[in-house]
């Protein structure tokens, strides 16, 4: 019987049904038929172990801008087929694109001014997670993302910029609309409210800079544009489309990673039981939610010269993608890899990628998840699935997993 072919990296997204209801039945098998794939669609070495993967992500001489890719990495180049002529990469990348030296210099600064106040920023998670609650007391059956996940990390963000609460709701809707920048294969509908709303969120953000220096409060915009008078090396341009990055990424995935982790709390009791026992082994449970069913699942890199990635031999432009969701279930690390075990002996995971380009915002989002699930818990004791057996309404929004929708219910205890 002939073999299947090998999946490209359009088959590792929501278009291929299979992979979207169960991706490690895809991975699985491309890790074990070929963990290091040259893809002709994507143009890209597709790396699925976890030793492949985290040599890649820890490396900091790997190249993140799609501009340092050759002409066969096709998916990279897709990034910057809208990008205007003689505009500094800085005024149109964030951080998440840039190298260094332009990378460490604006990077610096913000993390400096974001993990300040993210270390002082706990008290305010649990009155915003207790006020999220109170609006669902009495109630027996409700959407948890729609009343739970989707407010509290766009609260969150927000509160932690200083941007208007009363336009949460439109915070997210434009948050919606420019995380399809990271979308290689939107539709020209997608990009028109991707445009949209980046146009949107830039006239928003000039605004509130210009008005934090005229009359500055006590919050993040306050902090960098202060940053900015005392000699941090970042233009308006750069601050801007990174205060928006903050606020798209700090809501979006944060999102999905309290909705896919209360799911699978739900769906193992006996490892939900552990948590409600001993709420102090909460960072225990957030590490293996993170491995189990993280938000993201890939990203990449750029080789910056002859360089062997996965045992292949690449050069200088040559575009590598690695699976984070198929090396934190790589059976050569983790035991038993697709079981949620709390009790885990800790082992790291990739889930927030690594090097000079981990995700800035972990610290706020394990402190999100970490205070709402406990929370969530403790107010509902009973909480249940509405249909365990319903399949998850998970987006469709390629390499990145989360859900439409999560029905719950309540249950008064005997």
């Amino acid at each position: 019987m002939t073999e299947a072919p090998l999946p490209s990296l359009l088959d590792l997204t929501p278009f291929n049904s299979a992979y979207q209801m169960n991706p490690h039945a895809v991975l699985d098998d491309l890790r074990n038929r070929c963990p290091a794939h040259r893809d002709a669609v994507s143009g890209s070495l597709l790396l699925t172990r976890y030793a492949d993967v985290r040599e890649i992500v820890n490396n900091r001489a790997m190249w993140r801008d799609p501009m340092q890719a050759e002409e066969g990495a096709l998916m990279q180049r897709r990034f910057l087929e809208r990008a205007p002529e003689g505009v500094p990469r800085t005024h149109i990348s964030s951080i998440l694109t840039l190298d260094d030296p332009d990378h460490a210099r604006i990077r610096q600064p913000l993390a400096q001014a974001l993990y300040a106040r993210v270390a002082k920023f706990r008290p305010e998670v649990e009155r915003l997670v207790d006020e999220t609650l109170d609006e669902l007391a009495g109630e027996t059956a409700f959407d948890l993302m729609e009343r739970f996940c989707v407010p509290i990390p766009i609260d969150a963000i927000a509160r932690i910029l200083g941007v208007d609460r009363n336009r949460l709701a439109q915070f997210r809707t434009w948050s919606e609309g420019v995380i399809q920048s990271l979308n290689p294969v939107r539709t020209p509908e997608q990009t028109k409210t991707m445009e949209a709303a980046a146009t949107a969120l830039n006239a928003y953000f000039t605004e509130l800079m210009a008005e934090r220096r005229r009359s500055p409060r006590d919050d993040l915009i306050t902090d960098m544009v202060q940053l900015q008078a005392e000699g941090a090396l970042l233009d308006d341009d750069e601050l801007r489309i990174n205060l928006q990055a903050l606020l798209v990424g700090g809501n979006l995935t944060t999102t999905d990673l309290i909705g896919n982790t209360v799911r699978n709390l739900l769906l193992n009791p006996s490892e939900l039981a552990k948590l409600r026992a001993d709420p102090g082994i909460i960072s225990a449970v957030v590490e293996e939610a993170l491995r189990f069913e993280p938000p993201v699942d890939i990203t990449g890199r750029i080789a910056p010269g002859d360089i062997t990635a996965g045992g292949c031999p690449m050069h200088q432009g040559q575009s590598v993608t690695v699976s984070l969701r198929a090396a934190n279930r790589d059976p050569e690390v983790f035991d038993d890899p697709h079981s949620f075990d709390v009790s885990r002996t800790h082992k790291p995971h990739v889930a927030f990628g690594g090097g000079a380009h981990i995700c800035i915002g972990a610290p706020l989002a394990r402190l999100e998840i970490s205070v709402a699930l406990v929370k969530l818990f403790d107010r509902f004791p009973t909480l249940r699935l509405a249909d365990p057996d319903a399949a998850p309404s998970w987006r469709t929004l390629p390499f990145f997993r989360g859900m439409e929708h999560l029905q719950v219910q309540t249950q008064a205890l005997a």
